[in-house]
Parts: C-alpha cells; sequence; structure tokens
C-alpha cells in the first residue's frame, strides 16, 4: 500500500544522498553559506538611528531666492487650483507664478523652454502628487546608502 510505497521511495532518497555526497554537502552548505554572507553584509551596514530633534523656531522664509519663480501644475482641475492657489498667495506677499498645462507632455514641454526656475507639480490624485525638474537633481550617495 501507501506506506510500503513510501517507505521504498524514502529509501531510495536515502541512497542516492548517501552515493553523491559532494552534492549533498553543497545543499547543506551553500544556504548556510548565503545566511552568514547575509548577517556579515547586515553587521558592516547597520541601521542608523537618528536623534529627536526639538522644536525651534527657523525665522522668516527668504523670499528673495523665489523672485520669478514658476510653478506648473497639470491636470487643471478645481482641486489642482485651489492647492495652487494657496500655495502661490497664502504663503508668499507677492504669490509665485503657477501656470496650468492639460497634461504632462505640455508640463514638460514647457519646462524645457522655461529658465531653470520652473518646477513641475504634476497631480495624480486628491492625496498624492509628483514634482518634476528640469535639471536632474543628484542626490548624494549618504541618503541612498541605507534605503
Amino acid at each position: 500500500g501507501v506506506w510500503r510505497q513510501t517507505r521504498a521511495l524514502l529509501f531510495k532518497n536515502c541512497l542516492i544522498k548517501c552515493r553523491t555526497k559532494k552534492s549533498s554537502v553543497q545543499e547543506v552548505l551553500f544556504p548556510l553559506f548565503f545566511l552568514f554572507w547575509l548577517i556579515l553584509m547586515s553587521m558592516m551596514h547597520p541601521h542608523r538611528k537618528y536623534e529627536e530633534m526639538a522644536n525651534t523656531d527657523l525665522g522668516p522664509l527668504d523670499t528673495s531666492v523665489l523672485v520669478n519663480f514658476v510653478i506648473g501644475y497639470t491636470p487643471p482641475t478645481a482641486l489642482a487650483r485651489e492647492i495652487m492657489k494657496k500655495v502661490a498667495f497664502d504663503n508668499f506677499e507677492d504669490g509665485l507664478i503657477t501656470e496650468e498645462y492639460l497634461s504632462e507632455e505640455e508640463l514638460e514641454e514647457a519646462s524645457l523652454h522655461k529658465p531653470s526656475n520652473f518646477v513641475g507639480v504634476v497631480f495624480k490624485d486628491s492625496m498624492s502628487y509628483q514634482l518634476r525638474f528640469h535639471d536632474p537633481i543628484a542626490m548624494a550617495s549618504i541618503y541612498t546608502e541605507s534605503r
């Protein structure tokens, strides 16, 4: 019956393992080697914990840097217009220049023709957005090291 077939199969597998000792040892040692390697790598790059910082007053925002700053956004929905109006006029006395574009392609086209003080905002939905910069911004390796 079933017990006899199971016992014969186990005996066959034991014979194969005994006859192929090299591959049997490799089946056991390779996972242990990789486990050791992972532990070693995690010890070399420990997780950094940053201390909590106390609340401090950063002072007034220097708006001189934002003179002639252009923010383009897409899609031109009522919610996006409201958000961009709040960003432009509630936080800055002079207001930032905001421009709406019908599509991401138009936004990218405009960023190529505008100076380097252009930032694009693409609203994905009512809770998320992506920033688009004309010049590629290189991130330092200290920020990507423990990602």
